[in-house]
């Protein structure tokens, strides 16, 4: 059995849903409280753990860092420590605002990471506490997480485009959309193969393909539903809010297709699929 932190979450409601998981709410694991989390995995006593939940208000973490911290990087790091301790793998979601987002060319897992916010300070120092832990470790970076549950810009997209008939999109960000139910699958097949080959471990992307700016990503969801939505390209100066996001979030998945044989998902494809999942198309 695969213990599963963070159900209620886009990829922790995929985790759910497929064999040999056992997926915890808040209510049963809240991560404000780390210690909480190592009793689960103690009395659970899983064959690995996956850390599917996070502190994801990117806006809001900017007034609320301690706490963000606390839940983004105190939390995985008390996990890694009982994973190491029941020499047990532990796979823990990250993200591309690890780093500061300059230039044209995608980010290898091994580049230098420098977040420009405070959310991304937070997963860096998880990061870093989960590395350090001893545990045999899987961190799985991606980007733009998108599904028919939870918040995301697929939904915000649709629920704006309802009351309104002229958007503006920012055009100068660009990073892969990346579908929940496919990190989901992700994560299952690196903590078996961490299971059987330890020397697997380190730190991995996964993002969708293509490659795409927000407001791209926005005039699909619009064509593929039909919606007669008017958008205007602007720049991230143009829409400024509390945190700065990174301009270049494409992420280097090469190394998980060679270690785990794991495509970068085509999410064209998967974006019709959560369209028809919320009744937008048939």
């Amino acid at each position: 059995m695969i213990l599963v932190f963070g159900r209620s979450g886009q990829v922790g409601h995929e985790l759910a849903k497929l064999d040999g998981v056992l997926a915890l709410n808040r209510a049963e694991a809240d991560l404000s409280d780390p210690e909480a989390c190592a009793k689960q995995i103690l009395n659970h006593r899983p064959t690995a753990v996956i850390n599917a939940a996070a502190y994801t208000a990117v806006d809001n973490a900017e007034t609320e860092e301690d706490l963000a911290t606390l839940i983004n990087a105190h939390a995985p790091a008390s996990m890694a420590n009982t994973c190491r301790d029941l020499s047990i793998p532990f796979v823990h979601i990250s993200t591309d605002y690890v780093f500061a987002g300059s230039g044209q060319a995608p980010n290898t897992p091994d580049a230098p990471t420098n977040p420009v916010n405070a959310y991304g300070r937070s997963k860096q120092v998880g990061e870093d506490r989960i590395t350090r832990s001893g545990a045999v470790y899987a961190i799985l970076r991606t980007s733009w997480v998108v599904s028919a549950h939870g918040s995301n810009f697929v939904k915000s997209m649709l629920r704006v485009s309802q009351v309104r008939s002229e958007l503006s999109v920012v055009d100068d960000q660009i990073g892969g959309p990346t579908p929940a139910a496919r990190i989901a699958k992700a994560c299952i097949k690196i903590a078996q193969d961490l299971v059987h080959d330890p020397s697997k471990q380190g730190i991995y992307h996964l993002s969708g393909q293509p490659d795409v700016s927000w407001f791209e990503f926005a005039k699909t969801i619009f064509d593929d539903t039909g919606r007669e939505i008017e958008l205007t390209a602007i720049q991230t100066s143009e829409y400024p809010t509390p945190a700065k996001r990174p301009a270049n979030s494409r992420l280097d998945c090469g190394s998980t297709k060679l270690t785990f044989d794991i495509d970068r998902p085509i999410w064209k494809n998967d974006l019709k699929e959560i369209l028809q999942d919320l009744g937008e198309i048939q």
